[in-house]
């Protein structure tokens, strides 16, 4: 008798990468929404076009649909594979991290810290340059890749953990440890911002400092590059956030801010960003060679033109520093 037939197993289901569509703007609740972008994965190209919307109220600028925690987890996985950076890049972020740590030492009343935790810390080069200036300092860092657990082999901070500021188990270890908590274009990153804020201000001791630097959705340079601008950076940032928007949510969480400043964050490299990107997708690879002398002419043009950029609307970055409230 011959065997009866089997029914081959369904296949597995593929877990969503986006989640549902926002109708209303995450910051404020304004449902006038228009589109400001549509672009493609530029830099892995990855399948999809990614939109990012931006409130006409609070100009609060979001990716929507925004990517489930599995679309967020492989991008991730990813970077934990991203060639390392060159040489040259290193020394010029090394020397933008230690502007930044230095910008901390101008504020009024405030002492060499104890214990401060970098979120969203990577490699750690930002604790790495940061101890030179703040030498007997405990620096901890925080990552959602194993990138963290690297640098603390590398011996470039104390301790490192390995997930996110808002995970309940994260949070309750850490609570009230820190003196100083920083986030280097950190909150573009992260599902919802103000949650990941207030997880910083719960780890931090009271009268702590939190040191923000945000790329500016306001800048000049995202109308004139659109999808090449390399902040926009779908699907790799969630949300841009204009400086008042961040200022107000800090001050109600009863936070002082100390300074603002839009001149020292700016990172000279948004031409030479966008053409690198550009020719990348539009040039076979056999040309890509020959264009190679063009980037390095506008990474040239970059630095030129960055003490008029900084002055203007074309900065591409902001710094905020604030302090909790002691009680």
């Amino acid at each position: 008798m011959p065997p009866e037939p089997t029914t081959p197993p369904a296949p597995r289901a593929t877990a969503p990468v986006h989640e549902p569509r926002r109708e209303d703007c995450p910051w404020c609740g304004s449902r006038r929404l228009r589109t400001r972008l549509r672009a493609p994965d530029l830099r892995r190209r990855t399948p999809g076009t990614f939109v990012v919307d931006e409130c006409q109220d609070c100009a609060h600028a979001f990716q929507n649909p925004r990517l489930t925690a599995e679309g967020l987890a492989r991008h991730h996985r990813d970077l934990r594979d991203a060639p390392p950076q060159p040489f040259a890049e290193r020394v010029r972020s090394a020397r933008r991290h230690r502007a930044a740590a230095r910008a901390m030492l101008v504020c009024p009343g405030f002492a060499e810290p104890e214990s401060w935790l970098d979120v969203g810390t990577g490699h750690a080069r930002f604790p790495e340059a940061a101890r030179q200036l703040f030498t007997y300092t405990s620096f901890d860092g925080l990552d959602p890749t194993p990138r963290v657990q690297q640098a603390r082999a590398a011996g470039r901070i104390e301790e490192a953990y390995t997930g996110r500021l808002t995970d309940p188990r994260i949070a309750v270890r850490l609570r009230a440890r820190y003196d100083v908590v920083s986030m280097f274009h950190h909150l573009e990153h992260t599902p919802d911002p103000r949650e990941e804020l207030r997880a910083a201000l719960g780890v931090l001791r009271p009268g702590g400092h939190l040191l923000l630097e945000v790329a500016d959705p306001g800048s000049a340079f995202g109308t004139l590059l659109g999808k090449w601008w390399h902040p926009h950076g779908q699907p790799r940032h969630l949300h841009l956030m204009p400086l008042g928007n961040l200022r107000a949510e800090l001050e109600s969480r009863g936070c002082t801010i100390v300074t603002t400043d839009r001149r020292a964050p700016h990172t000279p490299d948004d031409l030479a960003a966008a053409l690198s990107l550009a020719l990348t997708h539009v040039l076979p690879k056999p040309l890509l060679r020959a264009a190679a002398p063009l980037p390095v002419l506008a990474a040239a043009l970059d630095h030129v033109l960055a003490p008029v950029f900084r002055r203007t609307r074309f900065s591409n970055a902001y710094r905020v520093i604030a302090r909790k409230a002691l009680d």
